[in-house]
């Protein structure tokens, strides 16, 4: 069972009150096949089907039509579609329009069930545990697309919108976002499950970055060191060690004695070893010097 379908089958079985159904079915009928004198619901999920079914005969007294189908291109889904013959007064009632009337989301619990409804009719989520973060919704119109995307601005979701053929889609792709969409639409079960998996993947994809940088340090160390130690057998190959100073003479002594040490640790060494301090600064200076000794050597 994907992840979006248990989101689906828990707000399936949330207690709501009347004004928040109908702020509900507005978004699922909105969202459904309509013409003169039919209402045609379609979903792939049993619990959403038996959802409408209830808030539809609770708040219409009406009992819709089942009907069962195999799913289309192969799939191994069935389709329950719930029929709705001569409703003209469900439609004017829900004012099914291109963009809904302001009292069907007045207040808060309204604009949450609305959104709720389009979830359930037109959304889907993917499993953070399997993918990257995405929620979105397929709409047939953008000043609708444009309607819904005022909604979830007011939950300081900004969502974006694309055209796929002849239809638009909405998505967030910012996980504590959608995180948030979760808590707003009721399915506080999704929320724990998602807020788990999200700080699990940020904590994972932390360690990996300090990881890859710790590493890119070592690397970087190595190639330095090489690039020490290459500069030092070249004022031994052509010339000697003993062009250098006494101090970068020394350096160069011990660069090649600990060819993979730190800087850090080279200047500890050489303190401990030598009885005199030197900083990590003082070595890397000298080092330069021996770089730049070896420079006019190779220009000659």
């Amino acid at each position: 069972m994907t992840f979006t379908s248990n989101v689906k089958n828990e707000l399936c079985n949330l207690e709501t009150q009347n004004i928040e159904e109908i702020s509900e079915l507005s978004a699922i009928i909105r969202n459904s096949y309509r013409d003169n004198n039919c209402i045609r619901i379609t979903t792939e999920n049993i619990l959403v089907a038996e959802r409408i079914y209830r808030l539809i005969n609770k708040t219409y007294d009406i009992q819709p039509k089942i009907v069962v189908r195999k799913g289309y291109n192969y799939s191994k889904n069935y389709l329950y579609i719930l029929e709705l013959k001569e409703v003209n007064f469900i439609t004017k009632d829900l004012n099914i329009e291109i963009v809904p009337k302001e009292y069907l989301v007045a207040d808060e619990e309204q604009i949450k069930a609305y959104l709720r409804g389009l979830f359930l009719i037109k959304g889907s989520i993917n499993d953070p545990q399997k993918s990257r973060y995405h929620l979105e919704f397929t709409v047939d119109n953008l000043l609708y697309a444009n309607f819904i995307i005022k909604l979830l601005k007011q939950y300081y979701i900004n969502a974006k919108t694309v055209k796929r053929e002849n239809n638009y889609m909405i998505y967030v792709k910012e996980a504590e976002k959608i995180s948030d969409f979760l808590k707003i639409i009721g399915a506080s079960k999704a929320v724990l499950y998602f807020e788990d998996i999200r700080i699990y993947r940020d904590n994972a994809n932390m360690i990996n970055r300090l990881n890859n940088c710790e590493q890119a340090n070592v690397d970087k160390m190595i190639s330095t060191a090489y690039d020490q130690i290459k500069a030092i057998e070249k004022i031994e190959k052509y010339a000697s060690l003993e062009i250098l100073s006494d101090k970068e003479k020394e350096v160069a002594i011990y660069r090649k004695k600990y060819p993979e040490v730190s800087l850090t640790d080279l200047s500890r060494i050489m303190s401990i070893e030598t009885s005199k301090k030197i900083t990590k600064s003082g070595v890397y200076h000298r080092l330069n010097k021996i770089k730049e000794v070896a420079d006019k050597i190779s220009n000659v």
